[in-house]
């Protein structure tokens, strides 16, 4: 779990940077800061989507996924949560839910996350991990910036999942194939660009409804 620990803590360290930033930059850059964010998650998404080769999957995925995310309400719960946050922190001003989400995904999806858990479980190396941990942290600050205090809560997102990946690395190595890895990497790179067009405001998407659309592969693979 070091390796986990690690990555979380790093994630932390940045956005509380970048929202200290945040609070000493104008609004008018600040707002152009969230739309080079958007169109910079918007390549990201594309390039995160190019790793699948089942495109088929790919859509099917992203269609049952939305109706099970839609019947279970993720995103109003989500917006609860965040709503909770910013009346916590009294900060009306930082959409919490956008930067928990937003990061959470880019933290999570890919193979890093995945591949670096199993080899921290099963043989104790964190190298991956590590590695990871100095990505993710550099990239919080300039989200935090962007998004605030939201972008810190991710980390919780991390210590769960890759955290029950180290845990169950025995198991998640056979069910986690380079193939589910790859078709997993590939609706997240979906999802993450629906989150930068929320970015640039061109047309609101409930990504947050879209989020079990990442999990099919498994049961896909799994079954067929």
């Amino acid at each position: 779990m070091l390796g986990t620990i690690v990555n979380s803590l790093a994630v932390v360290i940045g956005g509380m940077i970048g929202v200290f930033f945040r609070n000493v930059i104008p609004e008018k850059l600040s707002d152009s800061l969230l739309k080079a964010s958007g169109l910079a998650v918007i390549v990201v998404g594309i390039k995160l989507i190019l790793a699948g080769d089942n495109l088929t999957l790919l859509i099917i995925s992203i269609i049952i996924g939305t109706v099970v995310g839609e019947l279970i309400n993720i995103e109003g719960r989500l917006d609860n949560f965040g709503a909770l946050v910013e009346s916590k922190i009294k900060n009306k001003q930082s959409n919490v839910a956008l930067g928990f989400v937003t990061c959470t995904l880019i933290y999570c999806v890919g193979s890093m996350a995945i591949v670096g858990s199993i080899q921290s479980g099963l043989s104790g190396n964190h190298e991956i991990l590590f590695s990871k941990a100095l990505l993710d942290g550099i990239v919080s600050v300039s989200m935090a910036v962007s998004m605030g205090i939201g972008v810190v809560f991710s980390s919780i997102s991390i210590l769960i999942y890759q955290g029950t990946i180290t845990l169950l690395a025995g198991f998640m190595q056979s069910l986690l194939s380079d193939v589910v890895v790859n078709e997993m990497t590939a609706v997240g790179g979906v999802l993450i660009m629906a989150i930068g067009l929320n970015f640039l405001e061109i047309k609101r998407i409930k990504v947050g409804n879209m989020l079990p659309a990442i999990f099919l592969p498994i049961l896909y693979y799994l079954f067929f």
